[in-house]
């Protein structure tokens, strides 16, 4: 098995960080997210039935093995049996990592793989049992050896084509990954997949490893997106991560810059007690499950708010976020944002932005023009964007304010953005769809942002125009 030109990126579960793991949802999601593979944990039900689930037991106690599989589907219809799931994979073009926790599952898993066509396919188990019935079958999969901790790597996976360390649990399991390691693997004719990793700073130090795949509840962060050298543009991720996780959310945003998006656009109100708080609507009622306007709340008061569980119920007890606990996630993820006056007046907004010292990482908007004069009077630095559409001419929108970004539409006149090329003032268009054919007229306008609501679409859209970047 050669090494792939970057690493798989394997969807632990699905994208278990997004939805439940294991669930026909968590891998569509994965595959939005633009997973290479799903990792799929797999058992078999009394009547020898592959089905898609991680433990041996139910919550109720009840082992799995114990049950038909009507029994186990009407005890809980979320699960999906392989077949199912092998069946999307297909559809979608994605590839599957089964880990058979089951003996009984072995053969069944191996059969049902055997007849598609989906790639790549690597097959695999903690048990050594197990890899060795893979082998005597005749697998045509690669076969690899799931390694726990305290094991010796090599002769746990000795029967094994692939040496699969579980070794998240470590606290920097990757200073284990050395040219020695690697040496002694590639000698014995072994590739290397790595552990679930969801940190960043870890992910950056293993992906650049000799590694076959690497797991991730967080399929976005193995590979993430990379504006082509030729054409170093950047994304704005409106709201976060549509249709991932909620809007405005921390969950929603983290989705976003794990996907290796330059910024998030959040939207900034005033609670009653004078904090900052990241929301969209004046009112609470469409996102949570509270009530009335932002404004007459205190900060503690919308905390115990559920900003997760109209979105999905997966998300439930996710907290409105401050704008304090989001400029913490531009500096974990050295990323940007883009932050828009709701009803938070401009004073406290860019006190937080200079006391985090990122002031040349933002740039502010406002449908209330006042708070852009405001901004302006305060800091001549504040990077202000301007609307194209709201001024009959563009250097009137430019001069309003000092402007420093304009943002036009798709179908704004082309002439005027290629006029800010190569100036002091930036470009971005933006565009609310997914529609792909309005993707590759916006390249074509080659603007500095994309200002997006769907930006792991137009990631996958860009990758199909640069696909070796």
């Amino acid at each position: 098995m050669h090494l792939p030109p970057r690493p798989y990126a394997i969807a632990h579960r699905g994208a278990s960080a997004y939805a439940p793991g294991n669930t026909l949802i968590a891998f569509r999601k994965a595959d939005i997210l633009g997973a290479d593979m799903w990792e799929v944990d797999i058992r078999a039900t009394s009547d020898g039935v592959p089905v898609v689930f991680h433990d041996a037991k139910l919550a109720d106690g009840q082992a799995l093995n114990s049950l038909s599989r009507n029994e186990l589907q009407k005890l809980l219809p979320s699960c999906p049996d392989l077949g199912e799931v092998i069946a999307l994979a297909a559809e979608l073009g994605v590839g599957i990592y089964a880990d058979i926790k089951d003996v009984d599952a072995a053969l069944a898993t191996l059969d049902l793989l055997q007849d598609t066509e989906i790639t790549p396919v690597i097959i695999g188990a903690f048990n050594p049992m197990i890899v060795q019935i893979l082998r005597e079958a005749g697998s045509v999969y690669p076969v690899a050896g799931l390694v726990p901790m305290g094991a010796d790597p090599h002769t746990h996976s000795d029967k094994a084509d692939i040496i699969h360390l579980c070794w998240e649990h470590m606290e920097r399991p990757q200073d284990e990954l050395t040219p020695e390691f690697f040496s002694r693997a590639f000698g014995a004719g072994k590739r290397v997949v790595i552990w679930h990793e969801e940190d960043p700073d870890r992910m950056a130090e293993i992906r650049a490893k000799p590694v076959t795949g690497i797991c991730s509840d967080m399929p976005q962060l193995v590979n993430p997106f990379k504006a082509p050298s030729s054409y170093p543009f950047s994304i704005v991720c409106h709201r976060g991560a549509y249709p991932i996780a909620p809007e405005n959310t921390l969950p929603g945003l983290e989705c976003a810059l794990a996907g290796g998006f330059d910024y998030i656009e959040v939207d900034l109100h005033m609670t009653s007690d004078g904090e900052v708080v990241v929301i969209h609507d004046a009112m609470l009622d469409r996102t949570t499950d509270g009530t009335g306007l932002v404004c007459d709340h205190t900060l503690a008061q919308l905390r115990k708010l559920d900003a997760g569980v109209k979105f999905d119920p997966f998300f439930a007890s996710t907290r409105i976020p401050t704008l304090k606990e989001v400029l913490e996630l531009l500096t974990r993820y050295n990323a940007r944002a883009y932050l828009e006056f709701k009803s938070a007046p401009p004073a406290p907004v860019l006190k937080q932005v200079l006391d985090a010292g990122l002031l040349d990482r933002v740039f502010f908007w406002s449908f209330n023009r006042d708070f852009l004069m405001e901004l302006r009077a305060m800091s001549s630095e504040a990077q202000i964007m301007t609307r194209r559409q709201d001024y009959p001419s563009l250097a009137e929108a430019i001069a309003d304010y000092a402007a420093n970004l304009v943002e036009f539409l798709p179908n704004d006149d082309q002439s005027e953005i290629a006029s800010l090329r190569g100036s002091e003032i930036g470009s971005m268009v933006a565009y609310m769809g997914d529609d792909e054919a309005v993707f590759g007229h916006m390249v074509k306008l080659r603007p500095d942002l994309f200002n997006l609501n769907s930006a792991f679409a137009f990631s996958r859209f860009a990758k199909s125009i640069w696909p070796n970047n």
